[in-house]
């Protein structure tokens, strides 16, 4: 078929209510290698999937992030927890990537750190698969399981970041996503329970047995969940605070095992 025009791609996007139409269109035309590539592309995102998965790649920390249809995109805001955790874990040298999705973090991490043994886990097959793309390149090991379950035991006591990117949003509220989240992620990468902190007291009540002496454990929440989310740390046997970034509108609660 003959090439699409940007202004084509443009107008097609527009009309499908993509807000950065024009933005969206001049990826497409650079990732595309073929008109008829081009033209399926358009029609994926037209039908409402996500950006990065049409595109097979999400921008995340500086890297460029392989993304398979199913899988949960890596969000902007999650780039706060990542940095907190290299500036305050600079020496790691073993780093677990939990609910690991894609292997954003974990890449992001093995990037910024120096040369750390680097281990990621996610109970979805899809997401191993793909985290075991992205992380290859940091002889990073990729393990499908729940959670702790999936970790070798070896770690038990060394890992000095434990990043844990669990699903937080209430059950009840997943419905109110926006459809390209909803229909097109896997819902264990979204829904956290009741009050969208299931996984994460999951994650707090186990972290103690695997972190080495002044490891840290970093996850995400929302704003609203952050009195309950310290509860949980605290329970855990953790000493807790919290970072916050008003610009990305994060909020990542961080850890050390007591």
């Amino acid at each position: 078929m003959p090439p699409l025009s940007l202004s084509d791609l443009v107008s097609a996007l527009r009309t499908a209510g993509c807000v950065f139409a024009e933005d969206e269109a001049q990826l497409i035309l650079s990732t595309a290698r073929t008109p008829d590539e081009a033209a399926v592309m358009v029609e994926r995102r037209v039908a409402g999937l996500p950006l990065e998965q049409v595109l097979g790649w999400a921008d995340f920390h500086g890297l460029r992030v392989t993304l398979e249809p199913g899988v949960f995109v890596p969000r902007r805001r999650t780039e706060f927890l990542v940095s907190q955790a290299v500036a305050l874990g600079r020496h790691a040298r073993v780093v677990v990537d939990l609910c690991c999705g894609s292997g954003a973090v974990g890449a992001a991490l093995a990037a910024a750190l120096d040369g750390p043994e680097l281990h990621a886990a996610d109970i979805d097959a899809a997401a191993v698969r793909c985290a075991r793309r992205n992380l290859a390149a940091y002889g990073g090991r990729v393990h499908q399981g729940d959670l702790f379950a999936a970790l070798p035991e070896e770690l038990r006591g060394r890992v000095d970041i434990l990043a844990a990117n669990v699903p937080y949003v209430p059950t009840d509220e997943v419905a109110l996503l926006p459809s390209e989240a909803r229909d097109h992620e896997p819902l264990a990468a979204l829904d956290g329970g009741l009050d969208g902190l299931d996984v994460l007291r999951r994650v707090t009540a186990g972290a103690w047995r695997w972190l080495a002496p002044g490891g840290l454990v970093l996850v995400e929440t929302s704003e609203r969940q952050v009195p309950g989310a310290r509860e949980a740390f605290t329970r855990g046997g953790l000493d807790v605070r919290v970072a916050v970034s008003a610009e990305l509108g994060a909020n990542v609660l961080i850890g050390t095992r007591r």
